[in-house]
């Protein structure tokens, strides 16, 4: 099979790549004046179905985060949702509560249940940490915020269930020497589509599904279109990438360098015309992304296989990028312990570069920075 004789799953057509997902409905029009607890209020405790009140909290607090005033991305809403309503149906059919209970009425004994029914079936750490995650965040909504403990509260391992804001491993194609260069070549050649989207990913920094969406032909625009200060000038044109992805904002990343022009000038040629995206002209997304799997799992780009992932290389170009700037390996590759003035300005670029505010995100490629007292300045050392 080569990437001419590729035809998408022939299904009723989705709408544009990006189509909105129906899980979280608006707001209706006669709770304009009511507050959510008011809202909430109409179904008393006690009378009302327990799935009628869970169905009325992710309806009204499911698009939002939980520890920023921001919305979530659609694949969050529709995975906590899918597991609160699992959670719940697994309290009456298989850990042993002989009535549905009302959400707002979750305890402790309900969450130690669950977490127990977790351990039985040998969920991993970061399942049962992504599922304590919602829990915490349903414990918000219905007002209390304290509910989910820790891992050790529930007999877990802290060790094994706590996260780690830092990367502890390098998760780089070149920490697993594979050759970068010679196995884009070789998924360029089975499939350009999926290939110019590994060429972006590995040249900007992008997530898999900021490359598969990038329209190559309409993302560059010179500087003076970015608002960006002057002083911050690194090339004539820059990419525009959207905001919308895992929680990340619109930016603007300098077409600086022969790799980047190089990337954008295959993606360009892949492209069928002014308005196209990156991926297979007559699928959608999700068909896209399934497809782009696919083609990674052939040329062995899994961790099971390789040793990595399409995600590596983004780290690696975030890495390269730290380097870029500071002359120096990361912390995740052993590099030594840099001056503050030096370190704090290169992870704000990486995580500007990542699509990210908080620098505090770079450690999740870079490493954990030095903590203590500030390095001296080399050129001032003794």
């Amino acid at each position: 099979m080569n990437a001419s004789s590729y035809h998408p799953t022939r299904r009723r057509k989705t709408g544009p790549m990006w189509t909105r997902a129906s899980h979280q409905p608006r707001r209706k029009p006669e709770w304009a004046n009511l507050s959510d607890s008011q809202i909430l209020a109409r179904l008393a405790p006690g009378k009302a179905e327990p799935t009628q009140v869970l169905e009325l909290l992710l309806r009204l607090f499911n698009a939002r985060h939980t520890a920023r005033d921001k919305s979530v991305s659609h694949k969050t809403r529709q995975e906590r949702a899918q597991f609160i309503r699992r959670a719940f149906g697994d309290l009456h059919a298989r850990c042993g509560f002989k009535q549905l209970p009302d959400p707002r009425n979750l305890a402790q004994r309900h969450v130690q249940a669950l977490v127990d029914l977790w351990q039985r079936e040998r969920l991993s750490p970061a399942t049962i940490q992504t599922y304590l995650s919602f829990l915490r965040g349903l414990a918000l909504w219905i007002g209390k915020p304290g509910l989910i403990r820790g891992p050790d509260f529930y007999g877990l391992a802290a060790e094994r269930y706590e996260r780690h804001g830092y990367a502890e491993h390098d998760r780089s194609w070149s920490a697993r020497s594979v050759d970068i260069d010679a196995t884009v070549e070789r998924i360029c050649e089975f499939d350009p589509h999926v290939g110019a989207a590994m060429r972006l990913i590995r040249a900007f920094g992008l997530r898999r599904k900021e490359a598969v969406m990038l329209r190559p032909h309409r993302c560059m625009v010179p500087f003076e279109a970015t608002a960006l200060p002057p002083a911050q000038r690194a090339a004539d044109h820059y990419v525009r990438i959207k905001a919308g992805a895992k929680g990340g904002r619109e930016r603007f990343i300098p077409v600086s360098t022969p790799q980047r022009l190089a990337a954008l000038a295959y993606a360009r040629g892949v492209a069928v015309d002014q308005d196209a995206h990156v991926g297979h002209p007559d699928a959608n997304l999700r068909q896209n992304l399934r497809r782009f799997h696919y083609v990674l799992d052939k040329f062995g780009v899994t961790a099971k296989a390789l040793g990595v992932t399409a995600h590596g290389l983004r780290h690696e170009a975030l890495i390269d990028h730290y380097a870029a700037i500071t002359g120096a390996a990361p912390p995740v590759r052993g590099g030594a312990e840099l001056p503050r003035e030096i370190e704090r300005p290169a992870r704000a670029a990486v995580a500007a570069l990542a699509g990210h505010s908080r620098i505090r995100v770079a450690d999740a490629y870079l490493g954990r920075p030095a903590r203590g007292r500030s390095v001296p300045n080399r050129a001032d050392a003794p």
